[in-house]
């Protein structure tokens, strides 16, 4: 790791504690010298603590086992840092867990690299790394290798963090936005809309009947129960099961959809009614002006199945706590122009067009 030595627990000799309570990032902080590893030391290391880690290298060195290997690398920068159901921390854990997941893969290891603003409070930071420790503890990942860099005030806004993954996807499964057939049915975990609405009404200060709060979370649990459920379907007919999974975040539904229709060659065709949204959220997206299936998701994943095991992944997905709301929203159909269409619940048909431009900025 160079100058920012994340991974680079080494014993400093520098006995005085951080001063976590009045503490703020300065400079020091990221310039390769004593209080840089101090802050490594007693901040980092001692929160992601791990064999690999405190190996004190430049990079980590892994003996993975048999699969081929997915790495997957996701940057966050979202604003507010804290809000209902997470915060930076864990979201950069889920963030890159859920993306190797997708994959068919097993996740493994992760990297971090932050960047921090001079001036950010020191208790802040430890609380962001605590609960990215704590996150990646429960998603059974460590973190083995990271870079920490300062930039001067008014030139960040408080911490960005990168995450790079890697994971292991087994033999049997393949999984792939090229692969969505005709008659495949598309299937969504959950309802949508609650990670980015939790976070536009805690900027604007909305009051609802019940908070909105983000559903955040590492997907790759729920993902092996569904695998597991149409294994044995796969193995017989290799045009069974699985096609395509994906995690509808930055563009949520809409975007993602969009996406595996231009891959696949298809068009898609949803039902409005069935596309499970929380009236918080809903009541929230028409206050805002929004369309709730653009608005992003941290904790939902979009299946496209065959259409044979649709009702097997509908069950898997509904025997997990991440996907009890989980429903069939749609079906993909040939179409030369890869069109995303709705059947709306009044009867009529609309396109659900890519988004010209960002609705929600600063959203993961």
């Amino acid at each position: 790791m160079d100058d920012g030595r994340l991974n680079k627990p080494v014993k400093t000799g520098y006995s005085r504690p951080l001063d976590i309570k009045h503490g703020r990032v300065d400079l020091t902080h990221g310039s390769g010298g004593r209080a840089m590893a101090q802050l490594i030391e007693q901040l980092f290391a001692a929160a992601f603590d791990n064999p690999l880690l405190a190996q004190g290298n430049d990079g980590a060195v892994l003996t993975l086992p048999p699969g081929r290997v997915v790495m997957a690398t996701d940057s966050h920068v979202v604003s507010p840092l804290f809000y209902p159901g997470g915060d930076i921390g864990a979201l950069s854990v889920h963030g890159t867990v859920n993306d190797l997941a997708v994959m068919g893969a097993t996740p493994l290891v992760l990297s971090a690299g932050f960047i921090l603003e001079e001036g950010f409070p020191l208790t802040d930071l430890k609380r962001i790394v605590e609960s990215m420790a704590a996150a990646a503890r429960a998603a059974d990942v460590q973190i083995v290798t990271g870079d920490t860099k300062v930039v001067e005030q008014g030139k960040g806004d408080g911490v960005f963090i990168n995450t790079t993954g890697i994971g292991v996807v087994p033999a049997g499964v393949e999984l792939g936005g090229a692969r969505a057939r005709p008659g495949d049915k598309v299937l969504v975990s959950g309802t949508i809309g609650d990670h980015g609405m939790a976070i536009m009404s805690l900027r604007e200060s909305l009051a609802f009947g019940s908070e909105i709060v983000s559903d955040s979370a590492a997907l790759h649990g729920l993902i092996a129960d569904v695998l597991a459920a149409v294994r044995d379907a796969t193995l017989r007919d290799p045009q069974r099961g699985l096609h395509v999974l994906r995690d509808p975040t930055r563009g949520g539904v809409a975007t993602t959809l969009n996406e595996i229709a231009r891959q696949s060659g298809v068009g898609m065709m949803l039902q409005e009614a069935a596309i499970p949204v929380k009236p918080q959220v809903m009541a929230a997206c028409e206050f805002l002006g929004l369309d709730p299936l653009y608005v992003a998701n941290e904790g939902k994943l979009i299946a496209v199945v065959a259409p044979e095991d649709a009702e097997s992944v509908l069950t898997a997905l509904r025997a997990h706590p991440l996907g009890a709301e989980a429903a069939i929203i749609g079906e993909v159909f040939a179409d030369d122009h890869h069109f995303v269409q709705m059947t709306t619940r009044f009867g009529g048909r609309r396109i659900v067009d890519w988004l010209s431009g960002d609705q929600l900025p600063r959203i993961c």
